[in-house]
């Protein structure tokens, strides 16, 4: 069964999405059409990705239109993989949902010329613009995932707009790893995963997570569903190759899932 696509509390430990931006951003500064951006879909899915995620943005700097027709094409022959698209709804990110139809739309609140996400939605300012659109991704048989702060006050207004699950946005986590402030960090993610929890919706985390962080971040906010990673997997793929980054990454879920509350960190970059 598809871990992603299956009811929430069928799934034991985080499903894996690999985000192929950075593979058509390399793409696009030659005129060649290497690296094929479906090829490395091609090799996470066969080295046990569980998700192909894209960004596309207005501009296209990475991602562009054709990419997103012809990784939906590939993961046809993938059905126990997820399609996850993100983007602005309020942008580009409607039309594609309504063309593919993906298991999810992951709502990001990105201006059009954003360097990177880096904040989540203020749904009291932007929930009635999204309401509507939440609908129709419902109507239409899509997932919704609101990209979040860890703000556990937040959580009741995302499912308020009908949305299925949120997306912590983790880099302040990412940021203080290692450091004085990690602790209070992963409190604030355990706390931010609980209201939403409570509130009857799934979590999803993302942005700067890493083989350095991933397993002690997903042992510390238990109930993740799913972690969409992208710049850091494609940058240690320059090293290892990418079927073996995405068995370490999966490594990484699997000892978090594993070991007992209070267990020494996992740490390591490098697989055994």
């Amino acid at each position: 069964m598809n871990p992603l696509v299956s009811p929430d509390n069928e799934r034991s430990g985080a499903a894996l999405s690999v985000n192929v931006n950075k593979v058509a951003l390399l793409r696009n500064t030659r005129h060649l059409g290497i690296p094929s951006v479906v090829h490395a879909a091609t090799l996470c899915l066969q080295a046990g990705a569980d998700g192909i995620t894209v960004h596309p943005r207005p501009d296209e700097r990475h991602i562009r239109a054709h990419d997103v027709h012809d990784i939906a094409a590939l993961l046809k022959g993938w059905p126990q993989a997820e399609y996850n698209i993100e983007g602005n709804p309020l942008h580009n990110l409607m039309a594609f949902v309504r063309e593919v139809r993906p298991q999810q739309a992951t709502f990001v609140p990105d201006s059009e010329g954003q360097f990177t996400s880096d904040h989540g939605w203020d749904l009291a300012a932007d929930g009635d613009r999204l309401r509507p659109l939440i609908a129709e991704c419902q109507a239409l048989g899509v997932r919704v995932s609101l990209f979040m702060d860890p703000l556990p006050e937040a959580m009741v207004l995302a499912r308020a707009v009908g949305a299925h699950r949120v997306e912590l946005y983790t880099e302040p986590y990412a940021a203080a790893h290692g450091q004085a402030g990690e602790g209070r960090q992963l409190a604030r993610f355990a706390a931010a995963a609980a209201a939403a929890q409570a509130q009857g919706l799934g979590v999803n985390a993302g942005h700067d997570l890493n083989l350095d962080n991933l397993a002690d971040f997903l042992l510390a906010v238990p109930g993740v569903l799913e972690v969409s990673i992208g710049h850091a997997l494609i940058a240690d793929a320059l090293e290892l190759g990418l079927p073996e980054t995405v068995r370490a990454y999966q490594r990484c879920i699997r000892t978090a899932n594993n070991r007992a509350p209070g267990a020494p960190s996992a740490g390591g970059r490098r697989p055994p």
